[in-house]
């Protein structure tokens, strides 16, 4: 009898933890007229939530046990708008498409202040509607709370009694897609429409992501990002940005590399970080400004994988522009060895975005970005007009899979680049474009050439250390005084009407 007493105090113990849900104390829906305000109380709830998600933890570890589920939410942000308001039709985010209810959950308010600012303001602005805050029903995982995220997984061994999802929510890769910015997103019946390009579990994601591919946190990454698939260019960037430190920043306030190490204006070494004991998969370099206006530069290798990895993660920052950087294959005879080509249109073989945005969309040239490559080109070259196109074609890249496409028979390749116009052939370009055109983040390529395997001058070890040597520093220097005209630039002009649909979320 004692032993089914004891079961049956098992069983409904169990019931009772199962119907059991441990939550953080309600925090009161508000609404506002004021962005600030918004942000503040996002920024409450947000740090009520993930710091009760972290007691919760500590507790569990202590007791092995608790005495039932543990669930913290996601803030949110709502405006609902009964009327078409009259927009500024050269605005090319800011506002709703139509009347009805709009949301998206909130993560890392801290993080994200200046942009959410930004963009609650427009809608106040376009709409003179009040902005509605709350807790929402989008669960915030355990491994989310936790900057770091790894913080959870090496605390748990042989600590808890039983699995950790049975006591907090996890993450779940169902909430995680891009619906939304891919336009395949179809909201439930009932359910707000998206007021943002990504939700606060998919941000989440992409920001514990970003530090295990460079081994910089988030918040270091700035507005301006290069993006280069050689080491050359990041050496010649990193020695230029401890120069400019050492002589008192030249506007920036420090250079940050992989481990966090800080180089404050004026110093000549870091005073904070920890080196890593080895370089990440895709190190990142940031050149810092206060309101995160500085320039970021990723060696992201070699491969359209990495392109496209990197860059959807980078687009939950929401950046002002992405430039490519890199060496390419030259297809005209006409080219020589450090020719630039300035990319203004692309053939996608790459494939790892076709499941996301179809070979069939058109990757258009960007008008601000065409400009201010062009004009950098010509600063640094000392070359205008027609004497420019001695150093610098404007034409078609393509972007390929397959770095040994020379082994294959070249009638087939060779025909379809002719067939395209493709004046320069490489593994990224494509990729990284096509991503800032799916995530509508401003983009643009400018290559140099490094060989010309269709006319007999292949990549080979002397030629290529003379060619770097003599090339990587004008490249660097073109693309960074073009990143400066653009951060020169008014960002309603810059984040081009061109990259938005006819069905947009009101965030940029």
């Amino acid at each position: 009898m004692e032993d089914i007493a004891a079961h049956l105090s098992r069983v409904q113990a169990m019931k009772d933890f199962s119907t059991t849900t441990i939550t953080p104390e309600r925090i009161p829906r508000e609404r506002f007229d004021d962005a600030e305000a918004t942000v503040a109380h996002l920024e409450l709830i947000y740090e009520q939530h993930t710091t009760f998600l972290r007691e919760q933890f500590a507790r569990l570890l202590e007791a092995g046990h608790l005495p039932g589920r543990v669930r913290a939410t996601y803030p949110e942000v709502l405006i609902e708008t009964s009327t078409f308001a009259q927009i500024d039709s050269r605005l090319s985010y800011g506002h709703v498409a139509g009347p009805g209810v709009y949301a998206t959950t909130i993560t890392r308010p801290d993080l994200f202040r200046d942009y959410l600012i930004e963009q609650l303001r427009l809608l106040l602005r376009n709409h003179s509607v009040m902005l509605e805050v709350g807790s929402s029903s989008e669960p915030i995982p355990l491994h989310f709370a936790f900057e770091d995220g790894v913080h959870v997984e090496g605390r748990i061994a042989d600590r808890i009694q039983a699995p950790l999802r049975d006591f907090f929510d996890v993450p779940d890769l169902a909430v995680m897609d891009d619906a939304i910015v891919n336009g395949t997103y179809e909201p439930e019946p009932g359910k707000p429409l998206p007021l943002a390009p990504f939700t606060a579990p998919r941000i989440d994601y992409s920001l514990h992501r970003l530090p295990h591919y460079t081994a910089t946190q988030p918040e270091w990454v700035q507005n301006f990002v290069i993006l280069t698939n050689y080491q050359f260019y990041i050496d010649e960037f990193v020695e230029r940005s401890r120069q400019l430190m050492a002589a008192g920043g030249g506007g920036y306030t420090s250079l940050v590399e992989p481990g966090n190490l800080v180089t404050p204006a004026g110093a000549s070494e870091p005073v904070e970080g920890t080196p890593p004991r080895r370089l990440p998969q895709m190190p990142a370099y940031h050149l810092t400004k206060a309101d995160h206006m500085g320039l970021t530069m990723v060696n992201i290798g070699i491969g359209p994988s990495n392109a496209k990895t990197i860059t959807d993660h980078i687009a939950v920052l929401r950046p002002h522009a992405w430039l490519m950087l890199g060496h390419c294959a030259g297809l005209r005879n006409t080219q020589a060895l450090g020719d630039y080509v300035l990319a203004h249109g692309y053939v996608r073989e790459d494939h790892v975005l076709d499941a996301d945005l179809p070979s069939w969309v058109p990757i258009p040239p960007l008008a601000e970005v065409q400009v201010a490559i062009e004009e950098a080109v010509a600063e640094v070259t000392g070359l205008s007009g027609y004497e420019l196109k001695r150093v610098m074609r404007t034409g078609t890249v393509a972007t390929i899979d397959n770095r040994n496409w020379e082994l294959r028979d070249h009638r087939e390749p060779v025909q379809r680049f002719s067939q395209s116009r493709a004046i320069a052939l490489d593994m990224e370009s494509a990729t990284a474009a096509a991503n800032g055109f799916r995530f509508r983040v401003p983009y643009g390529t400018l290559l140099c050439v490094s060989d010309k395997p269709l006319h007999g001058e292949l990549k080979l070890p002397g030629m290529a250390s003379d060619f770097y040597r003599r090339q990587v520093n004008q490249h660097l220097e073109i693309g960074i005084r073009a990143m400066e005209k653009l951060r020169a630039m008014d960002p309603d002009r810059l984040h081009s009407r061109k990259l938005r649909s006819f069905a947009e979320t009101a965030f940029q």
